[in-house]
């Protein structure tokens, strides 16, 4: 795997928490998913190679599909999935199931923390995102929930957390 010290995680918000849900036509979820890319590219520029994204609906899959983005760029970086549980996606619509299939089958490698769903297998996943990286790019709104769990985590581990708030976009 790669070194710690070239990896990058990510958390944000799912869809739901999002202002514009699932409508990424809208000029904020543009916005956003910018932000998100040019982050990306400036942890890269610092020596970042390798990325890891939780496979959550909304900003992880922007993340993801940043990343993919990138590599068309820079070959050298590579995308792990840390999937919190087998058949994550399985409840989902059709299109974004696709999405995440394709998102999946791209990565470099793939994590899966846990064989079925178990209260704690987010929290899991995010902990194994964040103990094996150096940078956390939150996208963030200030709400309870996961994104602000991963985030307090982080910065309790001492790894450089970059914010991108999603109030702002």
């Amino acid at each position: 795997m790669p070194d710690i010290e070239t990896t990058c995680c990510f958390t944000g918000h799912r869809a739901s928490k999002l202002p514009w849900k699932y409508r990424e036509d809208d000029l904020r979820c543009i916005r956003l998913k910018q932000q998100i890319y040019d982050t990306v590219e400036a942890v890269y520029d610092s020596g970042i190679r390798h990325y890891i994204c939780g496979m959550a609906n909304g900003c992880d899959l922007y993340f993801g599909e940043a990343v993919l983005q990138l590599r068309q760029l820079h070959p050298d970086i590579t995308l792990e999935a840390a999937v919190p549980y087998e058949g994550q996606a399985k409840s989902w619509p059709a299109d974004q199931r696709q999405r995440w299939q394709r998102l999946y089958d791209s990565c470099d490698y793939q994590t899966v923390v846990s064989h079925s769903y178990t209260p704690d297998c987010m929290r899991r996943r995010n902990q194994y995102m964040v103990d094996n990286a150096s940078v956390l790019i939150a996208a963030y709104n200030g709400s309870s929930g996961g994104t602000m769990n991963t985030l307090l985590y982080a910065i309790r581990q001492k790894r450089e957390v970059i914010q991108i708030p999603v109030d702002d976009v």
